[in-house]
C-alpha cells in the first residue's frame, strides 16, 4: 500500500494500531521519553548534505539505510514521521529514510503538536532488524544533476525575495543570485500554519504550472527550507526532490551562471 506524502491526526488515529504502520517521533529519544504519540519509537537518523560526488551521495545512502535497520525499519511497513509541529526537521528525515531505500514515508501534518489523542511518556526500547533496504541515491539531487534547458523539470527557489534578487543573502555565500530559469515561490505561502500545507489547488497556483508531467527540484540556501517545502508541494500532488546543497553549494561554483 502506498503512503500520502502528508497526513493528518485523524489518519494516524484510525491507523497508528495497524501492523503495517511504524509511528517515528524524530525529535530525539529525550524528548520521546517526556511526550511521544502512543506506539511511536524514538528515531534520529541524521540530515542530508551536500554531495560532492557520486560516491560520497552513494555512501551516505547507505548509511542512512543502516540507520534505518537500527531502529527496527524494515521498508516494508508504512513510516509516519513526525517533529515538534512545523515539519522541518520530519522533511529533513523523510529525506534520509528515502535515501536508505524507504518508499512507503510520510509525515504528520502539524508534528505532535497537532496530535489530538493521548499522549504516553517513557523510554521506548528499540528492535533492531536484519532486513535489507536498496539504498536510493536519487531520492535527493546533486549539484551535478541539476537540469539545463529541460522542459520537464521547474526548478523552484524558496527563498525570500531578496535572497532570490540578489539583493540580500547570506554573506558566507561569495555570490548572490539565483540559479537561470528558477521560478520564487517563498516556502511560507506553501503553509496555512506551520506544518499545515495549503490545499492542492492554491499551492498549484502558486507554482504556475500543473503537476502532471513536470518534475520539481526545490532549493533554499542550504536545504532546509527547501526540504519543507518538498512536503508541500509533494502533497499537491507533484514529483518534488530537494538540491540539498542549495544556494550554498551553487554560489561556490564561479563556472555555473547566476541571474540577479
Amino acid at each position: 500500500m502506498t503512503m500520502p506524502p502528508v497526513v493528518d491526526a485523524a489518519w494516524l488515529a484510525e491507523h497508528v494500531g495497524d501492523e503495517d504502520v511504524l509511528v517515528a517521533d524524530i525529535r530525539g529519544p529525550n524528548a520521546h521519553a517526556r511526550g511521544h504519540i502512543p506506539g511511536s519509537i524514538p528515531m534520529m537518523i541524521g540530515t542530508p548534505g551536500q554531495f560532492a560526488s557520486p560516491e560520497l551521495r552513494q555512501d551516505f545512502a547507505a548509511e542512512a539505510a543502516l540507520r534505518l535497520r537500527r531502529h527496527g525499519v524494515t521498508g516494508e511497513e508504512r513510516l509516519v514521521l513526525y517533529d515538534g509541529g512545523d515539519l522541518t526537521n520530519a522533511a529533513a528525515a523523510l529525506q534520509v529514510a528515502e535515501l536508505g531505500g524507504h518508499t512507503k514515508v510520510s509525515v504528520l501534518a502539524g508534528g505532535l503538536a497537532g496530535w489530538t489523542g493521548e499522549v504516553a511518556s517513557g523510554v521506548v526500547e528499540l528492535e533492531k532488524t536484519r532486513s535489507e533496504l536498496t539504498p536510493n541515491p536519487e531520492a535527493v539531487v546533486a549539484l551535478w544533476e541539476l537540469p539545463r534547458d529541460d522542459p520537464g523539470t521547474v526548478v523552484l527557489d524558496v527563498r525570500r525575495d531578496d535572497e532570490y534578487t540578489g539583493k540580500g543573502g547570506y554573506p558566507c555565500d561569495p555570490r548572490q543570485g539565483h540559479i537561470p530559469g528558477a521560478r520564487n515561490v517563498e516556502v511560507s505561502t506553501l503553509f496555512a500554519a506551520p506544518g499545515l500545507p495549503k490545499p492542492a489547488g492554491e499551492v498549484q497556483t502558486l507554482v504556475g504550472v500543473e503537476p502532471d508531467g513536470k518534475r520539481l527540484i526545490t532549493y533554499c540556501h542550504s536545504g532546509s527550507r527547501s526540504g519543507l517545502a518538498v512536503v508541500a508541494l509533494r502533497a499537491a500532488g507533484y514529483d518534488a526532490r530537494n538540491y540539498f546543497g542549495s544556494w550554498h553549494e551553487y554560489s561556490r561554483h564561479d563556472e555555473l551562471p547566476v541571474e540577479r
